[in-house]
């Protein structure tokens, strides 16, 4: 017979009814929790976060990219100490908002304005951590990466009008296709896969692929990532396409024009 697993909240109080929670002064009847306990109780909390929490799951996956990338590049100590303390920072902010709303919906079953401009306060402190992470790393990337892109950049800087229009024509007719094929949402709304995703990412695929040699290819190929991005979120966010039906979406147009311009120009 399997033992029913206990949430995080089911066992502390079970710990607490055991004497074994709380830190309090000898003669009051509990003890104090040792070193190893107050460790464990840290790491629970991490975990807990981590599959509760789905913005959480996306800074880990982010750092670990991010560090990935900076040992695959060869950035400097200093550059990797500022990576560090940046990720370290957002990280830090998350869970302390995720603690402070789990703390407020303990405190108040009802809508309480105050309650409500503390949980705002505290994801407005986690976008500030974020935006300074993304800030640090473009500073810490740019160089090297706009090096290395720069080189591949350089021989499609001068592809045709014509090469971007038959690659999202291209992309459209896939989407359509492939919607076609699973029987899945309407070529405009739902289904496998995103259109606005892959039409987006095409976009910015062919915006990369002509930008001409300048210090700024990097910057505006980010910005149109991010625009891009943000169209692929929109959908998530409206329950209109799953994750995976977006980053489907994302990577047949990016690719889809990626190969277009390989083959024609």
């Amino acid at each position: 017979m399997s033992v029913p697993r206990l949430s995080l909240r089911e066992r502390l109080a079970r710990r607490a009814g055991n004497g074994v929670a709380g830190t309090l002064l000898p003669g009051h009847g509990r003890r104090r929790i040792s070193l190893i306990e107050s460790f464990n109780y840290a790491v629970e909390g991490i975990i807990h976060v981590l599959r509760t929490h789905r913005n959480l799951r996306i800074h880990f996956a982010a750092a670990i990219a991010v560090l990935v990338a900076a040992l695959s590049l060869g950035v400097d100590r200093i550059e990797m100490v500022v990576l560090f303390i940046s990720i370290t920072f957002v990280l830090v902010a998350e869970m302390i908002n995720s603690a402070i709303e789990a703390a407020i919906d303990v405190a108040t079953s009802s809508f309480d304005p105050l309650a409500k401009l503390a949980k705002d306060i505290a994801a407005g402190a986690v976008l500030i951590a974020s935006v300074n992470a993304v800030v640090v790393g473009y500073l810490v990337f740019s160089g090297q990466v706009g090096e290395k892109a720069s080189n591949v950049l350089e021989r499609l800087r001068d592809a045709p009008a014509r090469v971007t229009i038959i690659a999202l024509i291209l992309v459209v007719f896939l989407v359509i296709m492939t919607k076609a094929l699973t029987g899945r949402g309407t070529p405009l709304r739902g289904g496998l896969p995103s259109g606005h995703a892959a039409v987006a990412f095409a976009a910015w695929m062919a915006v990369t692929q002509m930008l001409g040699p300048s210090e700024h290819r990097l910057l505006v190929s980010t910005i149109m990532f991010g625009v891009a991005s943000l169209v692929a979120h929109t959908r998530i966010e409206a329950g209109i396409h799953s994750t995976l039906e977006v980053v489907y979406g994302g990577l047949l147009g990016a690719a889809v024009t990626l190969a277009v311009f390989q083959i024609f120009f």
